[in-house]
């Protein structure tokens, strides 16, 4: 979405402050872009929005619970393909790449995802499990040397990056590299491009594909000759339907597993950051008794949160939801941000109790075969590094308010100001 847009006449009415399909509704505070998401639900159908300029392809928007979680679940109906983002990925570009698993659907998807879940074999999610208590606490001991400065910057925001490298079995000489190349990648994705940007940011993200794929490649190549026990070793071994998987298929699931591993899971421990700070009294109890409270507060952070904003989905079949007939080729939009504000499913929806229960969130997907695959690494990322960092002497806030990208697609933090220090528990941080 990069140009000026107009809403269709079929919006409804009460709608005018929420055109999901201009660009500026994305730089709205999000406090404001959650109040239109509230609007929305309270209107019959879902409504749809219109680009003035650009492909000018309508979509509808799904804010309520129970239809997100609904099309979430009907593949055969909301399909993926030809992709879950905006704008798609090009064909040209699938052909050089290779084809991200979250934009397949049918028998090609279900294939290639059995493959990568049997990679992930006990023993492999075992090494992981334990590596990342460590991890958590090598980086917060690394966090206590700086004291202050920007979270996203600082040792605890490497965590999914450390446990993901780790899990893969990428060598620490390419690390700095593939780091780098997973910023400028992923930098863009959502934003509207304004000025000079519209110009130098899609040379730059394909040439970061390519040069973190190209990287991949290399350590494919290594671990063909000399297999270890990781998961780039499994999966260079691995087979879909009898057939080896090929280096684009290889190359696309790591950027995958890099990227989105990475970016989510690095915003929701921001996001939490800010909300333990901002709620002292939820701090508290989770710090009282953290092995009873750390599952229910992760669930209220990534719900709180949501840091997937939306992810697209193509009309398949002609379909019945939410009062609305869909029709095959047109587009919808699934918003995971409003469906976890809901109030007919959430009691309280903007309030942040970590005593939720039950917490049926759809910040991993909404289930279905897209659920992410990930979900369980992320929960134990998480708890590791909340525990690591509200159980020391010393105390780590948020001081400010985070700064966050533009984005229509995640709920990404640029910055983040923090101070590491004080008494804990009971003096002044």
């Amino acid at each position: 979405m990069n140009a000026p847009t107009q809403v269709s006449t079929d919006r409804g009415r009460g709608t005018a402050d929420a055109d999901l399909a201009d660009p500026s509704f994305w730089r709205l505070p999000r406090t404001e872009r959650l109040d239109a998401f509230a609007r929305l639900r309270e209107l019959g159908p879902p409504v749809r929005f219109t680009p003035r300029t650009g492909s000018r392809t309508p979509f509808y928007a799904l804010v309520r619970y129970e239809d997100v979680k609904a099309a979430s679940r009907q593949p055969q109906v909301f399909a993926s393909a030809p992709g879950v983002t905006t704008p798609e990925p090009a064909r040209w570009a699938k052909a050089l790449f290779g084809n991200s698993m979250v934009n397949m659907d049918g028998a090609e998807h279900a294939g290639l995802r059995r493959t990568i879940s049997r990679a992930f074999t006990p023993r492999l999610l075992a090494t992981a499990e334990e590596n990342i208590d460590g991890i958590a606490r090598r980086l917060v001991d690394e966090l206590a040397s700086g004291r202050s400065g920007d979270f996203m910057r600082s040792a605890p925001a490497r965590m999914p990056f450390e446990v993901i490298c780790d899990l893969m079995g990428i060598p620490r000489r390419h690390r700095a590299e593939i780091a780098a190349q997973i910023d400028h990648a992923s930098e863009y994705v959502g934003v509207q491009r304004r000025g000079r940007a519209r110009l130098r940011v899609p040379g730059r993200g394909l040439r970061s594909l390519a040069g973190l794929q190209i990287v991949m490649a290399r350590v494919a190549r290594e671990r063909r000759r000399r297999p270890e026990e990781d998961l780039i070793s499994a999966l260079v071994r691995a087979d879909v339907e009898g057939q080896a998987l090929s280096s684009r298929q290889l190359g696309a699931f790591f950027s995958l597993l890099l990227v989105a591993g990475v970016e989510t899971t690095r915003n929701a421990i921001a996001h939490g950051m800010v909300l333990l700070s901002a709620h002292p009294e939820q701090r508290a109890l989770l710090e009282s008794d953290f092995d009873r409270y750390a599952d229910g507060a992760v669930d209220e952070i990534v719900r709180h949160s949501t840091p997937i904003i939306q992810f697209r989905r193509t009309v398949a079949a002609e379909y019945a939801l939410g009062g609305r007939v869909f029709l095959p080729g047109e587009k919808v939009m699934l918003l995971y941000a409003s469906a976890n504000r809901d109030a007919s499913v959430f009691a309280g929806p903007d309030t942040f109790d970590i005593t939720r229960s039950p917490n049926p969130h759809l910040g991993y997907g909404g289930g279905g075969p897209h659920h992410c695959l990930g979900a369980h690494l992320a929960r134990l990322e998480m708890k590791a590094l909340f525990r690591e960092l509200l159980t020391r002497p010393e105390r780590v806030r948020a001081v400010g308010e985070p700064e966050l990208v533009d984005s229509n697609f995640d709920n990404r933090v640029r910055s983040l100001p923090f101070t590491f220090g004080g008494i804990h528990p009971n003096g002044p941080a």
